[in-house]
């Protein structure tokens, strides 16, 4: 397959990528090769090239839930009691939602936003999904407040050798910070730690993690303000997560335009974040970035107009994607390349359609189906997209 006339966002280069089964095969300046029509060629016009961005912290199967809370709460723990209380009919109606219908539309939320790896925090999911990666290679604490025997699990000797991964400090109140310095405390064989949120994070504990994601749209929801990223990033590395839906919006792009209002890192900073950075961290050598025999996990959407580089990557949204692979395989692409598709003997008859604020969006697999199954079970579900007639 070759993608030809793309923007790259790092240095606004006009290239053409050639892709050889899972990987990118060559980056060419745009015409410099010269197909001889063995295979698919799309042509692209005015559009940027990034990496298949990874979200370093999501509940995938928390995504149907609607946004719960009253918000300006003083810790994460006070939500938690707060929402039970008064929101369990909210929270039966998805429980209800069979588990494996649940995780399918987390995939699909993701690959909506562009993201092709996303680390899940909870239990082991079992999916058939080949649509993104999801990550789940690492140990799993759900915060030192709600996660039974937390120091055991910490201190097993028999571990596996991977990365930790636990809510921490998610509030504004003394017990918020308290709760890192108990972590650090109880951390004695200094295991690797990733800690999520860290609202109440300063930067002397901050050099005790290996990594703090970052997800400021759930955090301003839920505690009305977020990590001082702009002093922690000088102590730890900063990834970015969406939380899931019952915290924040399902709109990673909203999320990115939040976290970039807060000038608390830089345009490559911010966009290491969602690549580099996040592929360093999980271990993935392949990933974050668009190079020869990297992973073929590519995005490429419409750039807008007089918008060059991280200008036009910070101004995208959901429905100016045009086309989203995963290891070589297209997964979305919008319906302006549907043609050119149909024409190279593409089979299209293996994605479904779906309109995204009037966008039109054909992705792998049947995602009306999955909604009409999913409604059955939750009438009053609300989905970013409609089913296209």
């Amino acid at each position: 397959m070759l993608l030809r006339n793309l923007h790259n966002v790092r240095d606004n280069e006009l290239i053409d990528i050639k892709i050889s089964g899972t990987e990118i095969e060559a980056i060419l300046p745009a015409g410099m090769y010269m197909s001889r029509g063995e295979q698919l060629s799309v042509n692209f016009e005015d559009a940027l090239v990034f990496p298949g961005l990874i979200n370093s912290h999501d509940h995938i199967d928390f995504n149907l839930y609607p946004q719960l809370g009253r918000g300006d709460y003083s810790s994460y723990v006070e939500w938690g009691t707060d929402i039970h209380s008064r929101c369990k009919e909210a929270i039966d109606k998805v429980l209800n939602i069979p588990k494996e219908l649940r995780i399918q539309w987390g995939v699909y939320k993701n690959l909506l936003n562009g993201i092709t790896t996303v680390v899940n925090h909870g239990e082991m999911v079992e999916t058939k999904n080949d649509l993104i990666d999801i990550y789940q290679q690492c140990n799993v604490l759900h915060s030192a407040r709600f996660e039974k025997n937390w120091r055991y699990k910490l201190n097993r000797p028999f571990a596996k050798k991977q990365p930790f991964v636990l809510h921490i400090g998610e509030g504004r109140d003394v017990p918020s910070w308290e709760e890192i310095n108990d972590v650090i405390k109880w951390n004695i064989f200094k295991r690797k730690i990733y800690a999520v949120h860290g609202i109440a994070m300063d930067t002397v504990q901050a050099r005790s993690f290996d990594g703090l994601i970052w997800c400021p749209y759930s955090n301003y929801f839920l505690i009305g303000k977020t990590a001082d990223i702009a002093k922690l990033k000088h102590s730890t590395n900063i990834l970015f997560g969406t939380d899931s839906t019952i915290s924040a919006s399902w709109n990673l792009w909203e999320h990115i335009k939040m976290a970039r209002k807060e000038k608390a890192l830089s345009n490559v900073e911010l966009f290491d974040s969602l690549t580099t950075a996040a592929a360093k961290a999980w271990n993935l050598p392949m990933a974050g970035l668009l190079e020869e025999k990297y992973n073929a996990d590519i995005v490429i959407a419409k750039r807008k107009k007089n918008m060059r580089g991280f200008e036009a990557f910070y101004a995208l949204s959901p429905e100016d994607i045009l086309m989203v692979l995963h290891k070589g395989n297209i997964r979305l692409f919008d319906s302006s390349l549907l043609h050119q598709l149909t024409s190279a003997g593409i089979n299209v008859s293996a994605f479904s359609k779906v309109v995204l604020n009037d966008s039109h969006k054909h992705v792998a697999g049947d995602l009306p189906a999955l909604m009409k199954e999913i409604t059955s079970y939750y009438h009053d579900v609300v989905f970013p997209v409609n089913i296209a007639v």
